[in-house]
């Protein structure tokens, strides 16, 4: 039975393989206005209404899969854009801080190369931590005991003196800046190098210092330099702060020309935006 079915579906299917044969070789020996070009015009003005409105009933569908199709293409090249947006924005960020990087460290080296400080075996690094408490104002970098930094030395940026090294670790320091209360800093001012000591002027002010027991007769006016004022040789101890470190700028003076005058300046540097430093490990000059 099952082999009379196969030999039967095998005789339809050779039988219309054959008619298709003969049909398609008629066709394309006969001339246009033959049988079976008439036949396929007549089946073509009877089906093309038919395909015609089925067109227009499934356009809506065809639309909605279409409008499916570009809005996940759409999606998927929002997210590319999202994605090179956000890499090149990392590279803008990266390229201003290596910009703003290269400025200081290359700011540093002028300052070196200005005050003669190359001989003082400066030691640039970066502060990885900053104190923000009112009555103790430090910072900490990364350069301690195995760069050769000791306690007592003085740390500069690219602008100024902003204290000294006051707790050493291996591999890090911290630095007392001196807008802290416990620093005093001896200093000159002005063309004619009148002598004080520099201190904060009040707690929690990093823009204020105020320079003390200067002369009543110091000429000293709003504008002049603040610098450190280094050892005399006079001096029985040596200062920790080499001569001529810039310091600040007078702003005004409190009871002038009296016993009690305050000379308060404002410091070149911003101590509340300390990046790169100097440590000066050796703020006497070179060992011999």
């Amino acid at each position: 039975m099952y082999d009379k079915t196969v030999r039967r579906r095998r005789a339809v299917l050779g039988l219309l393989v054959a008619c298709s044969l003969i049909l398609l070789t008629a066709y394309f020996g006969e001339t246009g206005s033959g049988a079976l070009h008439g036949v396929q015009r007549g089946t073509s003005e009877i089906l093309n209404p038919v395909q015609e409105g089925a067109s227009r009933a499934l356009k809506p569908i065809r639309d909605l899969f279409g409008w499916f199709g570009d809005t996940v293409a759409a999606k998927g090249q929002v997210e590319e854009l999202r994605r090179e947006r956000d890499r090149l924005r990392t590279e803008v960020l990266d390229g201003e801080v290596q910009t703003a990087d290269y400025k200081r460290l290359a700011s540093l080296l002028q300052l070196d190369g200005a005050l003669g400080l190359k001989d003082k075996g400066p030691k640039t690094g970066r502060v990885i931590y900053q104190s923000s408490t009112v009555w103790y104002a430090t910072i900490r970098v990364d350069k301690g005991s195995d760069d050769g930094v000791r306690v007592g030395q003085p740390v500069i940026n690219e602008e100024a003196l902003i204290g000294r090294v006051t707790e050493v670790f291996g591999g890090s320091a911290q630095v007392t800046l001196i807008t802290d209360t416990t620093t005093k800093v001896p200093a000159r001012a002005g063309p004619r190098g009148e002598f004080g000591i520099v201190e904060p002027a009040s707690a929690g002010n990093p823009t204020d210092l105020v320079m003390q027991f200067t002369q009543p007769g110091a000429r000293i006016s709003r504008g002049d330099r603040v610098v450190t004022r280094g050892t005399e040789p006079e001096d029985r101890q040596q200062s920790l702060y080499p001569v001529g470190l810039p310091i600040g700028h007078v702003t005004h003076i409190d009871n002038a020309g009296t016993d009690t005058q305050e000379v308060h300046l404002r410091p070149y540097a911003d101590m509340r935006s300390l990046d790169f430093v100097q440590i000066l490990t050796r703020p006497r000059g070179p060992r011999s």
